[in-house]
């Protein structure tokens, strides 16, 4: 099971840092991908990392923005989001295909959490 936290209220052009972890379960050997869902919208794929070359993804609406990492002496892949904008706002959800690869950030991720909630406003 994946487990989002990070998530929180921050004005607009602020920062956060979203973190996905599984207890209990390695994800060393899993790309893991961000993905995002507002009111009323469709889930929108946000970034991915493989598994062992770190290569990322990125949405082109957060290209420039967001960067994520992984740390996998801690099962932890992270999303760094800077320059937040009021549009950010979603539910940001982790999710793996357990594959090593990312596969295209258009199509949905078989496993994921239960989500985080981003709130950009003044």
């Amino acid at each position: 099971q994946l487990v989002e936290s990070g998530g929180g209220l921050v004005q607009p052009g602020g920062s956060l840092r979203l973190s996905c972890t599984a207890p209990g379960f390695s994800l060393d050997y899993y790309a893991i991908g961000w993905f995002r869902q507002a009111p009323g919208k469709e889930r929108e794929g946000v970034s991915c990392i493989s598994c062992c070359e770190g290569t990322s993804y990125f949405a082109d609406s957060v290209k420039g923005r967001f960067t994520i990492s992984r740390d996998n002496a801690k099962n932890t892949i992270y999303l760094q989001m800077n320059i937040l904008k009021p549009e950010d706002t979603a539910v940001y959800y982790c999710a793996t295909d357990t594959l090593s690869n990312c596969r295209s950030l258009k199509t949905s991720y078989e496993y994921s959490g239960q989500g985080t909630q981003v709130t950009v406003s003044s």
